[in-house]
């Protein structure tokens, strides 16, 4: 697989790619939180950020999935949830890890995951799950993840389990 990284000046020249994987990602997800006009807000509030970082795979010309993220400002935590008191240094938020469904279960999320956070200027990782996905929630913690807490960060937003990887 091949891997390709970008950075907050590459955003608007991947945008369109991020957003149609999303689109296929959620294909059978009527839910309006995951809709396309949601996510675009989303991947626009993250991808303006100056540490933005993201990694796609490629592999037979096609995209497989990407992830991205950045460290988050100094105490920063997400929407609706306490940071935990023994997490000191800055954190890199993993927003998001989408996997076309044809690559699910080959190892390439690993990759792409691994890629990303391989460049990470921070002690830990931290990310969201939706807490009704326990096999997602199993797989992160075979990388290493621990459940800290739970949010929901918008009144129509799932509840989500807050995980976090030491990096150090």
């Amino acid at each position: 697989m091949d891997l390709r990284r970008y950075g907050h000046s590459d955003a608007q020249d991947v945008r369109s790619m991020l957003l149609d994987i999303h689109d296929e990602v959620y294909a059978d997800n009527p839910d309006p939180f995951h809709s396309r006009e949601r996510f675009t807000h989303f991947l626009d509030l993250w991808s303006s950020r100056n540490n933005w970082r993201c990694v796609s795979g490629w592999e037979n010309g096609g995209p497989v999935g990407y992830a991205y993220g950045s460290v988050l400002a100094p105490g920063g935590w997400w929407k609706g949830s306490t940071r935990p008191g023994d997490l000191r240094g800055p954190v890199f938020a993993l927003s998001e890890l989408m996997v076309l469904h044809e690559w699910r279960g080959t190892g390439r999320a690993k990759r792409i995951h691994d890629a990303l956070l391989a460049a990470a200027d921070a002690n830990a990782v931290s990310l969201q799950v939706e807490c009704a996905h326990h096999k997602v929630v199993q797989l992160y913690e075979s990388w290493g993840y621990r459940q800290v807490d739970s949010s929901k960060s918008h009144e129509d937003s799932p509840r989500y389990a807050v995980m976090v990887k030491d990096l150090r």
